[in-house]
């Protein structure tokens, strides 16, 4: 397709496409069509409620114009959906209106509502096939691809689900166009993130494009999100279920994560926003450490601001962020081990690595000079 870049996933029999372009949502259904059953004629879509509003129009021109009909179950937006009882609410929809293992389902929305949807899919009859139509920049580069699913429970972020990888991506840029600015911010986050992990190369050039990132210049986005997608998929083909590799991709996430319990999943303080200030702290930990140069670490905090992100806790919004609260939401983080904390650090720009069985005593001590320093 013009204009169209493809990333693949490389997973055997379970590869699929991350398409990555614009007007992508009106030629939906000849997209999804060769991927549906013979003899189906339709789909179901689970949509987040503010995405309905602004994009479902054009979701159903796309797919009534190949002729698949779609029955939708709307979805609040907001962290609060990941959710058992949202969980329940979607499962019981679909079971209720005839879903069965050969439907596709479209997962129409944020990292909210693709990690919602891709659990759900994957539990449905033991495993429904479905179709990722990210509409965030955070969902397009980071959680629509790689096929973690989950939800949250009161033991912390993304602590029940399992891997469900989807069939098909589909990353309009059209509808990043709605998207608020801050939003758009957050996902530069998860952009930054490939740099920071592997790709210096990438690093020089988010620093040279990060105004027309901030400003929403489809040329930068676009590729952009095609170097993040391939990166996450290589990774992603290395190491499925995260045993190894693929833990390098939550560089940032466990003081992150951390940062969101704290402040309990509210809308003051975006995924993104906590994964920038996250990886700010990481890098400088790495400097604490003594594995790290300081000069390496000011410079990813200058990138992070450039695109707009907070990298200081006194900058960030919501809290407070009191350093024992934040210190025992890590020790709870998913890939500790055996009551071991597992922290991703780097070595510099481009070289980021996974530090097992992390001593919790020089954690403490920075979590408390980060916490007075801002």
């Amino acid at each position: 397709m013009s204009g169209v870049k493809t990333v693949r996933v490389e997973l055997a029999e379970r590869a699929y496409d991350i398409l990555i372009g614009e007007g992508l949502l009106a030629r939906v259904g000849d997209l999804v069509r060769p991927l549906m059953k013979a003899g189906r004629d339709h789909v179901f879509v689970v949509a987040d409620e503010t995405v309905a509003k602004l994009h479902l129009e054009t979701l159903s021109a796309g797919l009534n114009a190949a002729g698949i009909n779609f029955r939708t179950t709307h979805v609040p937006s907001g962290e609060k959906s990941k959710s058992f009882e949202q969980l329940d609410h979607v499962l019981g929809d679909l079971i209720e209106h005839g879903a069965e293992r050969d439907d596709l389902i479209l997962a129409f929305g944020g990292g909210v509502v693709g990690d919602l949807t891709g659990l759900a899919a994957g539990l449905l009859k033991r495993g429904a096939r479905f179709v990722q139509i990210p509409t965030t920049l955070l969902a397009q580069v980071d959680s629509s691809v790689g096929g973690k699913t989950a939800i949250n429970s009161r033991a912390g972020k993304n602590m029940v689900g399992l891997f469900h990888q989807p069939v098909l991506v589909l990353a309009d840029l059209d509808v990043l166009d709605t998207l608020p600015a801050r939003e758009r911010h957050a996902g530069l986050a998860e952009i930054a993130k490939y740099a920071l992990i592997d790709d210096t190369a990438f690093f020089d050039f988010l620093e040279t494009n990060a105004a027309a990132l901030t400003g929403g210049d489809k040329a930068a986005l676009a590729e952009a999100v095609r170097v993040s997608c391939a990166s996450k998929a290589r990774i992603v083909a290395i190491d499925e279920t995260e045993q190894a590799e693929r833990a390098l991709l939550n560089l940032g996430h466990t003081f992150g994560h951390a940062l969101e319990r704290a402040n309990e999943y509210r809308p003051s303080l975006l995924h993104g926003e906590g994964v920038g200030a996250g990886m700010a702290m990481a890098l400088r930990y790495s400097v604490k450490l003594g594995v790290c140069p300081g000069q390496d670490a000011v410079r990813a905090e200058r990138l992070l601001n450039a695109l707009g992100l907070a990298t200081r806790i006194r900058d960030l919004g919501g809290g407070p962020y009191e350093p024992e609260e934040l210190l025992a939401h890590m020790a709870h983080d998913k890939k500790a081990r055996n009551g071991r904390l597992t922290l991703i650090l780097a070595r510099g720009i481009g070289q980021a690595y996974i530090q097992r069985d992390a001593d919790l005593d020089p954690l403490r001590q920075f979590l408390v000079s980060e916490a007075k320093d801002g």
